[in-house]
Order: structure tokens, then sequence, then C-alpha cells
């Protein structure tokens, strides 16, 4: 069991936080956070979130007086081992996410726990986006991105972070904070920090006096370079801070903290040609290099024959890597990027004349179509995570990162296999950036035992001799890290590793900061921690902890994020393993709550993880497992009655609306106290009262003599919550626009007692879900096979259930945003009214793919459509929102602060229960598009043009 606060947090530490409620010592909560993205696993002692880069200054500061070990962890997608540690782990990412856009995108003010991929949304409306430009931008993080001294795909060493950082806001171990901006920072560092500059300054003239130095380094940093620490910053800087800056620059969280960073943006290319070349062999492949790298490629993405195999079973593989079995086969992805038509045509034609006088397995072309664009990189930036997921279970993924001269990366390819082949590692896999002679490569095994891992010691040996000597570094973008700690003294020699160790001890003398990264001279520091994944759980043993899941995860700063409920659930097998009980018992006692009640289950990890693992999949069967036995039978009761269970429960609500709120939430609160917080849904305020029977709509809707296009089944959710503001809601307004397109459709008989299933599915009540199941299925396959029509559903979720439930029989569904965008918009000539609209999509839109028709919904009846930056899951999740109000709180808090901000006039989503939990989450009154557009007067009414003229004026 892990240490008590007393012993894992140090009264000094302790004093310099300002609330204990995140200081977090459980199990569960260093479990959690043990694993990083890469091929080790440490355990923290403690967990405290970070509230400020004051109270970091002051955690630090207590930290080197205590010497208390800290590591800091932001995306946690580092390659290396740098985001894990023994000691106590700083969260800086969920407080630390502000972004703020300077002069019109030219720069970018930026806090470490912003991901790329969010910094990027905000400059693309400006035309601009940063230098680096990691394959892992969904999930890698700013903090990440300055520590490791991120490259990436397209931006060499031109672009990367060292040559695009402006400036930063240094917090140093000491607890001085360094705004490197200020014009007075050399005086104020040298006043609070005069032993750090004048040794800063004595490394400087130490290294600046050695010409074997100075030529080691401009040898060595004219490649991708992130071996030790970035001493050509010892070449580029002269002033004390802005040396500190460049050496804090790739260090790894060993030298400092920064707190917020300023970027020089640059110019985001706006059109792209891109090809998917395949070659016979890897060789062929990389001596085709030189020349599309003359030709002005800004990308060239080697793929070896593993990774075109393992993309093949990928869900939308590029059609350029099928239809055949991969031998030695190998890819090349070649983009060209221009400002213009015209330059990029030129680009893409000579990039064409040299495949075409290349050895290709099939000719290949240049395609600017954004869909087949999109597959192609969704290959290759999902690849470590694909390929690593497809290893033999109980197996641990080892990335490796090396860089060599252009010229020589065919041999260094050639002599990698020749390594792989004697090592006996049969399923490495390259690819990387070979435009830069930057490859990674990826060994998959079970490190544990004497004989694999002198095996593992043997080749890396030998790899590093196999780089050296090609004139190469052992790390080219993913960081030193713990995996090469130890051979920084080989690469660098005695004289820079020196150097490296002085600047360590002037910067944290206390050796605090992530000790045993990036400076390690014990030979055997790499060894230490790698991950043994035990075999788990089928779902997921597949998961490499990448992190990808986490951005889009609505729990993530409540309890658990997908990779980290895989995490706990390995660290629970592994205790039972090794016989802790009692470990094993309060990580799954922990784990309920935090993994299981607090999990959504909206499926949206599964569209952020590159090998689809569905953990809302795992949390249903948990539950299913698990079930409470009344709770199980009254919703197997429900099942059976579900059509006098939606009007009970809409007139429960109409009575409840119609008594003071504070009173029904106080009842509903003691009932919840008594049977718990699974059991009882909280009332609120925002609820509205029941809705309208869906049995009334009779058996045909829309115009009386229109053509029929569609079986319409409304949403059981829409009939028993009431339309915001009482009107007639999502089925009432697709009633209204049927009649105005003149068209119709049919409702099946018996629609009360008609449902998706997912308040079955979702919770895991089997018997439940099977009697809906069948009676549903046998319904609407008797309706559709009369009509041969598709199925029509009016809220999002319920939808995706529909689409579920009836994939096997045949049946197609359609979501009724979907129906209206192909069949009524073209029919029906709307005024834009509104001026701005703020839209969310739900995390059924996205699954359904329908966010493009969502969104030309609104723009039908708005000037200015707006989905926020911050956009999420609500995780309102049926009642789940109700059950468990602090997930939606904690799911929906930074987009519901960027709508409160946004100020508009009218706020829209596509599911019931998600726009109750976007209207108590905003304060502001979310509808269904749908209701809007029913709303909306004709163009050519008199109103309707007043209206219009009015917003027009408004927003001029």
């Amino acid at each position: 069991m892990p240490a008590s606060l007393d012993t894992a947090v140090p009264q000094l530490v302790r004093d310099a936080i300002g609330d204990a409620a995140r200081i977090r010592t459980r199990p569960i909560d260093v479990a959690a956070y043990a694993a990083d993205a890469s091929h080790y696993l440490l355990t923290p002692s403690s967990v405290v979130v970070a509230e400020s880069a004051a109270e970091v200054a002051r955690i630090l500061a207590a930290a080197s007086r205590s010497r208390s070990a800290v590591t800091l962890r932001s995306g946690g997608t580092s390659l290396s081992g740098q985001a894990s540690g023994e000691g106590i782990l700083l969260d800086v990412r969920q407080r630390f996410r502000a972004i703020e856009v300077l002069e019109d995108g030219a720069r970018v003010r930026v806090q470490p726990g912003a991901t790329v991929a969010q910094v990027n949304a905000r400059l693309a409306r400006h035309g601009r986006r940063l230098g680096p430009d990691p394959a892992s931008e969904t999930a890698c993080t700013i903090g990440g991105v300055i520590a490791n001294n991120s490259s990436g795909m397209a931006c060499g060493i031109e672009e990367n972070t060292y040559r695009t950082l402006e400036s930063m806001v240094i917090v140093l171990p000491s607890g001085t904070v360094v705004d490197t901006a200020d014009a007075r920072a050399n005086d104020e560092l040298a006043r609070t920090e005069p032993a750090l500059v004048k040794g800063l300054e004595r490394l400087r003239r130490r290294v600046l006096a050695d010409p074997a130095s100075v030529a080691t380094i401009r040898r060595q940093f004219a490649l991708k370079n992130t071996m030790g620490y970035g001493i050509n910053a010892f070449l580029d800087a002269e002033s004390p801070a802005d040396l500190l800056q460049r050496l804090v620059i790739g260090s790894e969280g060993t030298l400092a903290f920064v707190a917020e960073a300023t970027f020089r943006t640059v110019r985001a290319l706006p059109l792209a040609s891109t090809a998917l070349a395949v070659f016979p062999s890897l060789d062929a492949a990389t001596r085709a290099l030189p020349a599309l790298v003359d030709s002005g490629a800004a990308t060239l993405e080697l793929m070896d024959a593993t990774s075109l195999a393992v993309g093949q079973r990928l869900p939308g593989a590029p059609g350029a890597i099928l239809g055949f079995a991969p031998g030695e086969h190998a890819a090349l992805l070649v983009e060209y990027r221009a400002e213009h038509a015209e330059a990029l045509d030129a680009a893409s034609a000579g990039g064409a004349a040299v495949l075409a006088a290349s050895p290709l397995r099939a000719p290949a072309s240049f395609d600017t179509d954004a869909v087949t664009r999109a597959r192609a990189w969704a290959l290759r930036k999902g690849l470590y995570a694909t390929v690593a997921g497809a290893r033999p279970r109980g197996t641990t993924a080892l990335l490796e990162d090396i860089v060599v001269p252009t010229a020589a990366l065919a041999d260094a390819c050639a002599g990698l296999q020749e390594l792989f082949a004697r090592f006996a590692y049969r399923d490495a896999v390259i690819f990387g950036h070979a435009k830069d002679g930057n490859i990674h490569f990826m060994l998959t095994d079970r490190f544990e035992g004497d004989t694999a891992l002198a095996r593992y010691v043997d080749f890396t040996d030998a790899m590093v001799d196999l780089v050296l000597d090609a004139g190469g570094n052992l790390k080219a973008e993913h960081g030193t890290g713990r995996a090469m700690a130890p051979y920084v003294r080989r690469q660098y020699g005695d004289e820079l590793t020196d150097v490296m160790v002085a600047l360590k001890r002037l910067c944290d003398p206390a050796g605090i900061m992530n000790p045993g990264v990036l400076i390690d001279d014990d030979p055997d520091a790499h060894l230490r921690g790698i991950k043994l994944p035990p075999p788990v759980e089928e779902e997921v043993d597949r998961c490499v902890e990448c992190g990808y899941c986490e951005p889009v995860c609505p729990s993530r700063d409540l309890t658990l994020t997908p990779r980290q409920r895989i995490v706990v659930r390995r660290a629970a097998a592994t205790a039972r393993s090794r016989g802790d009980d009692a470990l094993a018992a309060s990580l799954d006692e922990d784990y309920e709550y935090a993994g299981v009640q607090t999990c959504a289950v909206d499926g949206m990890c599964a569209t952020a993880c590159p090998v689809q693992i569905d953990t809302g999949s795992l949390t249903k069967r948990l539950r299913r497992e698990s079930p409470s036995p009344l709770a199980a039978a009254g919703w197997h009761a429900a099942a059976r009655a579900w059509g006098p269970v939606t009007r009970t429960g809409a007139a429960a609500l109409s009575v409840a609306a119609r008594v003071p709120a504070p009173l029904v939430r106080t009842a509903t609160d003691a009932a919840r106290a008594v049977l718990g917080h699974e059991a009882v849904p909280r009332y609120s305020a925002e609820l509205p009262a029941g809705g309208a029977s869906r049995r009334a709509l009779g058996r045909r809707v829309g115009a009386a003599d229109g053509p029929v296009l569609g079986v319409y089944v409304p949403a059981c959710v829409s009939s028993m919550f009431g339309a915001e503001g009482g009107g007639d809601g999502a089925t009432g307004a697709l009633v209204r626009l049927l009649e105005r397109a003149g068209v119709a459709m049919l409702v099946p008989a018996g629609v009360e007692s008609t449902c998706c299933g997912t308040p079955w599915s979702s919770k895991g009540f089997t018997a439940g879900a099977d009697v809906n199941r069948e009676r549903t299925v046998a319904r609407l396959v008797e309706e559709v096979g009369a009509t041969g029509l598709a199925v029509v559903s009016d809220a999002s979720s319920c939808s995706e259930g529909f689409a579920s439930m009836l994939e096997a029989h045949a049946v197609a569904v359609e979501d009724a945003v979907a129906f209206a965008a192909r069949e009524l918009l073209p029919r029906l000539r709307l005024a834009r009214t509104i001026g701005t609209l703020v839209l969310h999509p739900t995390c059924s839109s996205k699954q359904l793919g329908i966010d493009d028709e969502l969104r030309a919904l609104a723009a039908a009846v708005a000037v200015d459509v707006r989905v926020p930056d911050a956009w999420g899951c609500c995780a309102f999740a049926g009642d789940r929102g109700m059950l468990h109000p602090e997930l939606t709180a904690s799911a929906t808090a930074a987009e519901a602060a960027e709508v409160r901000g946004i100020g508009a006039d009218a706020h829209a989503s596509c599911n019931r229960t998600c726009e109750l939990g976007m209207t108590r989450a905003t304060g502001r009154p979310y509808r269904h598009v749908l209701e809007l557009l029913a709303e909306a007067p004709d163009a050519d009414a008199p109103e309707a043009a007043a209206e219009h003229v009015e917003v027009q004026d408004a927003g001029a």
C-alpha cells in the first residue's frame, strides 16, 4: 500500500499547497498517474494538482528544502519515460490550459496544459499554426512540446520549438519566477539568482573556448537532436535570461517548470496535395528520398511492411495500401503544400515525376481531396499506437527514435533490419520522418528476466554504434528520458557531458527535478521500471497507454480518463498476481465510483483511439456483471411497460415543475442519501415539465398528400422531458417542417413503447434490454419491411442506439438532422433571422458523422454559427447527469465559460438530454436545432426581410 499523506508529502510541501484536497495519495490516484505513453511504469508517492505558477514556485522551493523528488506531468504522451516518477507528481495540465492569440495570430501565449491541436484550432482562423507538428498533436500538450523540444513531420529543425519559442515564464527549483519577456529579466535574474547567472556564464565561456566542443555541437545539432541538454544554446544565446530559456527547452522537466510560453507562429499553407507511394522494399523507398527532398516535399513519411500490414486492418484504410500482402514493401507518404494552386500543381508535378521514375508497386497519384488525405494521415499519425496495439498480449511496446544524415538513411535502415534479425526481434517496425533522416523503430517483447534484458542491452549497444558511426543522434525528437540517459556520454564524450552535469547542478542543486531523466551514469538505469502489463480484459489489452483518448474524455478532470481506467485495472491485476490482496481490494473499491459510475460511456474515447478501444464498452460490461438486483428488476419491469413508464415520468416532471425547485431537490437528495446516488436522480431547476405523448401523433405526420419519406420514431426522451420554454420540441418542430416541405413520414404502431435501448444497455441491465430489443426490433422490422423506408429519430443518441440495434436486420437508420439536411432544406427557403447561434454537437452526432449536416441546418437560420473551441461531450448521458451532476459540471466547465463569453442570440443542439445538460451548465436555453428551423419564417416573408436587415445592421 502507498505511504500515508504524512510520509508521502513532507510537511514543508503540504504547507505550500493552497488546498489539501488537491493532494492525492490513495492507491487509485497514484496508480492512475503511474503510466505515461512510454515503456516505463513508475508509481508516484503522491499526486498534486497544481493551481498556479505561484503555487508551483512554493512547492518547488519546499521540495528543494526537503529534498523531495518532483516530476511534472501534463499530457503524459512522452515516449522515453520522462513524464513518470516515484516522488511527488505535479499535474500541470488540469489548471494550465489558457490560450491567448496575439497580433492576429502572429504570436500565441499558451499555458502548458493546452494541446497542440487546441492551440492550432485557435490559430487556424488567422491562417497560422504552431511550428512544431508532432503526430500526437491531439493529445500532446505545450508543456511536453517545450520539455522535449518537439518537432514533427514537417517542421524539421527550422520550425521546431527551439526556433519558434519567443519567451517563457520559468519557475526554478528555488521558487524564483523568471519572465524572459520582461525587459528587466536579466537584471532580475542576476539579483535573485546570482550564483546561477555566474555559473551559466562560466559554462558558456568553457564551451566556446573549446573548439572540439563547438565543432561537436554544430555537427550534432545540424540534425534533429534531443539527446541530452540543448547545449547549442551556449552558441546561440548571449544574455543570461535568453541562455536559460534556450537551455530549459528540451530539458524534460529536469531544470525548471515552464508556466507559460509565447510562440512565434508560422503560416498555415491552405493548399496541400498528398500521395501514398508503395515501394517494393524499404531500401527502394529510402533510395528515392534525396530526389523527393530536392523537389521541395513538405513531408516524407516512411512506413515499413509491418506498418502497412497492420494499417490494412484499420477501418477506412487508404486504398493505396490495400489489395496486396506486404512482404518487403514500404511506403512513403509524400505531401506538398502551397499558398496558391499554381505553385501546388508545379510542386506536385515535380514529385510525380520522381515517383514515376521509381519502382513502385502501382502508380501513385497526388490528391487534394480532404477525405482521401485525411485517411492517409490518420494511418500515419496513429501508426505507433496502432502497431503497438497489434502486439501479443502481455508484451511491451518499446519505441526508439534516432536520426542520421539523410544520405545515410538507407544504410541505417538496412543496418537496423540486420540487428532485428540478429537479436530475433521479429515483429520490429520502422517508420518516421524520412525527410529529416529521423526514423522510429519499435520492439515488442516481455522485457523480463535475464535473457530478455540481456538481449535488449546487447541490441541497444549495437544500435548505438550503428547510429553514431553514421554521424547521427541517438534521440531526434522524443527526448532522452530514461531510455537513453545512460548513453549521453557515449554520444557527446566526457567534456560536454560534464558540462551538462554542471548545468543540472547549477539549476537544481538539490537534485529534485525529475531524477533519473536525461542524465544517469548508471549503465542499467534504462532497465529499471519497464512495464510488464498483465492481460486484463479483451476490450483493452491492446492499449499502449498513449493518452490520445484523454482530451476527449468528459471525466478527465473529475475522476479517471480512459487510459487511467485501463492502468488502474492493470494495477489491480498485478497486485492480485503478486498476492497483494489489500491493494487490489482498495483499487477495486475506489474504481466503482471513479471508473464505473462516472464513466459517461459516450464512446468518445474510441473516436480518438488509434486502435478504436471504447472504454465505455468495458464499463458497460462491468455494469452488466454487477448490477443492483433491485434496480435490475425495476428496469426489467419498466421494459415490459415502457409506454406507461415514460408517461408516468413525464407526469412526475410536470408535477415537480409546479413545486418550488428547492423542495423537490431536497426530497430527491434525501432519497439519494438512503438509496444511493446510482439509484435516485437529483432534481434541478432546469428540468422541464413532462413532454407530450408520442401516441398522439397518430400513424402519419406531415403533409396529408405528400410523399412518405421515412418511418418516424420520436425519441422517448423528448416525450418524457418537455421542450425548453414550453414549446413542442423537436417532435413538433419536425412535424411542422414536414408540412412546410410538403412531405410526410409514417409513425409505427405502438410507438409509445418503442425505445432504442440505450437506458438499459448503458446501465448494464441485460434482461430489460432483451425485452425492449425483442419488441422494438420486431415492430420496426415489420414497419420497414412493408415500406422499404429508413427509420428516422429526433435525438442523436437514440439514432445511434437504433442504428446499433437494427444493424443486423438490414434496417437503415437516419437521424432527423441528416434527414432534414438532405430532404427538407432543399424544399424550404428559410430566413436567417438569428444573429449568432452557438451550436453544441453531441458525442452521438460526431459518431454518426452528421456534424456537417448539423452545421448546415444552423447556417440556414443564423448569420454566425459557432461551435465553441472548448466543445466536448456534456456527459449528461441519459440520466448520468442527474445521477452524478458533478460529472456534467466538470465536463462542461470550459465550454460553458466560453459560451457565456460569446453572448449569442440562440443556443442549439440535437439531443434533448444534452440540451438539458448545456442549459444547466451555461444558464442559457438550449433547444433542438429543428425548433429553430421550424420557427424561421420563409425567406421572402416581410418579417424575415426586416429581421435579416436588423441582424446585418447589428453585425455591422
